[in-house]
């Protein structure tokens, strides 16, 4: 009985409530699975202007519409966000956020629930004897590991938003139509690699960024909570969640950099990159390190949302069980 209280009373401070046998961790992945996919959308169609201004920093070096169309690049996100509105109308601000939203649903879902799913299993099933993985080391396994799975999962939705929200110009001149016409026109080129191109870079970036976004904040929240031996404050798990956020990003950044020219390369007959290494080193090249960090500023205010959904999660997940959901 007092086994039990323990249990609820390290639940309730956002900790890991043990498991009482080997497929316990699959109980409340169902509730995971829902409460990721509440916010996802909303929280991301609200940061969507800042998030197509940091990709078209990053790829603009690639993008042909500006490298062969004579456009002038982007000096920044307020440089961006004023040339759009004028030339496109502000509605474009939130081009490619359909595709996004459809690719963040199930994203936001899946690396929550996965990541709770992978922590468990880690800390309750197969190793709970020797313990193998326990405290900060399943945190970070378990993020890194649910970022790749979802990543592979929905990689063609990932690809198709980048595209998308790359694409300038009125709807007359741009390159792609929607979703269905970016898909089936790289696969009629490329085939099924096409939309799967960028893929090994991105798996790369995920192992830091999932690592450290999950990871960091489950642990520091562990750390926290068994200090105060109560609640965390709403407003203390904030602060943990902007700051693994913001690390998490710049950390990962040169990373993501990458993957997204290599997204840049679907379609193209003549790719401007030969492999991931080849793009890494021309970049260097030819651009200089501060290229590989192009956009980091709006990356920053973007990791606002971010922070949210990491502070957002866990409060959904008190309102479902409450309900009895």
């Amino acid at each position: 009985m007092r086994k039990k209280e323990d249990d609820d009373e390290l639940e309730d401070r956002g900790g890991l409530k043990p498991s009482s046998g080997p497929y316990k961790w699959l109980a409340s992945f169902h509730r995971d699975l829902m409460a990721g996919a509440v916010m996802g959308g909303v929280v991301h169609t609200i940061v969507a202007p800042i998030e197509r201004a940091k990709l078209l920093l990053q790829t603009q070096e690639s993008n042909l519409a500006i490298v062969t169309g004579g456009r002038r690049k982007f000096k920044g996100t307020l440089d961006f966000m004023f040339r759009t509105v004028r030339e496109e109308g502000i509605l474009s601000l939130w081009r490619g956020n359909g595709s996004s939203v459809l690719r963040y649903y199930p994203s936001v879902a899946l690396n929550f629930s996965l990541k709770d799913l992978y922590r468990n299993i880690l800390r309750n099933g197969c190793f709970q004897d020797d313990h193998v993985f326990s405290g900060a080391s399943a945190n970070f396994i378990a993020g890194a590991a649910a970022g790749c799975t979802t990543l592979i999962l929905i990689y063609p939705l990932d690809i198709a938003h980048t595209r998308l929200a790359a694409d300038i110009g009125r709807t007359d001149v741009r390159q792609f139509r929607g979703i269905y016409h970016f898909l089936s026109t790289i696969v009629k080129k490329d085939g099924i690699r096409g939309i799967y191109r960028g893929l090994p870079a991105s798996l790369q970036g995920m192992i830091v960024h999932r690592g450290l976004y999950f990871g960091g904040f489950d642990t520091m929240k562990e750390i926290l909570s068994e200090e105060s031996k109560t609640e965390l404050a709403l407003w203390k798990r904030w602060m943990v969640a902007q700051a693994v956020t913001t690390s998490a990003g710049l950390l990962s950044y040169p990373l993501d950099t990458v993957r997204r020219r290599m997204m840049m390369q679907s379609g193209l007959e003549q790719p401007m990159y030969r492999s991931t290494l080849d793009c890494w080193r021309m970049i260097y090249r030819a651009e200089g390190v501060t290229s590989f960090y192009r956009g980091a500023l709006s990356n920053v205010f973007r990791s606002t949302g971010a922070a949210a959904i990491l502070v957002l999660y866990d409060e959904v997940k008190k309102f479902m069980n409450w309900g009895g959901l």
